[in-house]
Parts: C-alpha cells; structure tokens; sequence
C-alpha cells in the first residue's frame, strides 16, 4: 500500500521543473472530482471562473462573482488536500484596482485554504500582480487567449500568430514574472512563442494549455477532457474517455426502466414484515 502523498508545495513545484518533469493542471469544480483528481495524482488544480459555462451554463466567464468562486474552491480543497489548489480571480474583482485584487485574493487563502490565486492580463495587470504578492500571496498571470477579454480579443482563437503580436506577449510575460508572479499560464498561443518564453523564463514556471509541449506542464479543462461540455469541443482538448455518453445513456436507461416498470427491483427498496404492517394497519384505523 503506498504512502499517502505529502503536500504539494511551490518548491516541489520548482524542483521538478529544475529536474526537467513536466507538471500536471487540470480544472476543477466540485469535491467528487477533486477527490478522483488527487487519488489520480494531479499535482495542481484550478478552480477555474471557466466554471461560469462548464458549471453554471453562461456564454462566458464574465457573469462568475467571487462568492461563486470560494464555494467551490472550498469543495475542491476538501476533496484534494494535497494537491496545489488555485483560486481563479473573476472578471472585475481585480482590474479596478490593486487593493481591490488583494482583498479579493486574500478570499481564496484565508476562506478556502488556496495555495494561490490566478488572474488574466499582462503589463497593464503587473501592478496588480505586484501587489498581491506583495502581500504574501502567491500569483499566477495568464497571457494569450485570456476569456474575460474575448471580446476585445475577437473570439476564441489563436493570439500571437504574427511577429508583432507574438513580441507583446513575450514583453507581457517579462512584465509578470517581473512583477513576482510565480508561474504564468499560455493559453492557445503558439508552441514556438510558448517554447520562446519557457526558455527566457527565470523563476517562473510556464504552464501550456493549448499552447504545445514545450512548457513546464500542461492545463487542460476537465468538462473537454470527459466529454461533459455540450456546446463546443475546443481543438486543444484531448478526450480521455466520453463520460458524458455514458452519463446520458444511462440517463436514458433509468427513463425508461422507470417508465416500463422494471426499476425499483427488489432489491432498490425495503420491506416490512407482515406482523408489523398489520399491526400498523390497526394504528391507523
């Protein structure tokens, strides 16, 4: 029987990437999920404001406010205690202002239990980076297709493709790992704009979702991975196993069971003797 695993820390985190081992992300919403991902060995979770569409059915991330967020960063903490949580900050809960993002990510460590807090932007957001950890906080920064500016980005696409575009995101993340973020997630950029970054980065772990295989470890979401988010499939999301046709089959079955009278069986319920029922009989009248 193997030991239970100690908890994941950012010098662990560090020293793998000093060893060369990618690490492991995966979002995450829910304690039964958070369980299975910790027994699976998941070294970080990201109770992401992507919970907005995969969870609460919006179009986007921006209707997420921060109560939603701590509820399930608490259910995520119970059902992984060792894992390296982080707490997604949701749209305006830190671009009006520095004080406001510390308030804010100070939620997610002392309501929660977070091992850190992400949120989205580059330059413009390092002051609020800054500030955070400043205030003891460990702070991840996220560049490239950010979802809180997808309108302003023109959609869910690749950013980054030309010369241009790609140098002001390789300058974003220079800004943030300046400003003390820890870590820095590219999402859907390109893999030699993300292999140009890991190799300029120091002391900042890169993290990829979508954004090829030359980062520190990879990010996918959850709900693309099983199958479980009706309304698009993301090129970047690989399918590991389609639990939601399980689901909905067995979805169905249950309908129909019900409806053909073959469930409850015996054994879905409970008797009573006959001594007892008559006797309840004669109770009530």
């Amino acid at each position: 029987m193997s030991e239970p695993r100690k908890k994941i820390t950012l010098p662990y985190l560090f020293d793998k990437v000093k060893k060369g081992e990618p690490i492991t992300w995966l979002t995450c919403y829910d304690y039964p999920t958070a369980y299975l991902q910790e027994q699976a060995g998941i070294e970080m979770i990201l109770v992401g404001d992507s919970l907005g569409m995969t969870m609460l059915g919006f179009d986007s991330t921006l209707p997420v406010k921060m109560d939603d967020m701590i509820r399930h960063a608490q259910a995520v903490r119970r059902g992984a205690p060792t894992a390296f949580v982080v707490g997604d900050m949701p749209y305006m809960t830190y671009q009006q202002s520095v004080e406001a993002g510390i308030v804010n990510a100070g939620r997610f460590m002392a309501e929660c239990g977070c091992d850190a807090i992400k949120l989205e932007g580059g330059a413009a957001m390092a002051s609020r980076i800054k500030g955070i950890v400043d205030a003891g906080i460990p702070a991840i920064g996220h560049l490239g297709l950010t979802p809180q500016s997808v309108s302003a980005l023109g959609g869910f696409r690749l950013q980054g493709k030309s010369a241009d575009l790609a140098k002001k995101i390789a300058d974003d993340a220079q800004a943030l790992q300046e400003a003390g973020a820890f870590a820095i997630l590219l999402e859907l950029v390109p893999d030699r704009l993300c292999e140009l970054i890991t190799e300029r980065a120091e002391g900042c772990i890169i993290m990829s979702l979508g954004s090829g295989p030359k980062a520190h470890g990879q990010l996918l979401i959850y709900h693309d991975m099983f199958g479980l988010y009706p309304k698009f499939k993301p090129k970047m999301a690989k399918v590991y196993g389609n639990a939601g046709e399980v689901i909905l089959n067995g979805l169905k079955n249950y309908h129909d069971e019900v409806i053909g009278g073959q469930f409850p069986a015996q054994e879905n319920y409970f008797g009573m003797s006959d001594e007892e029922f008559n006797e309840l009989k004669n109770l009530v009248g």
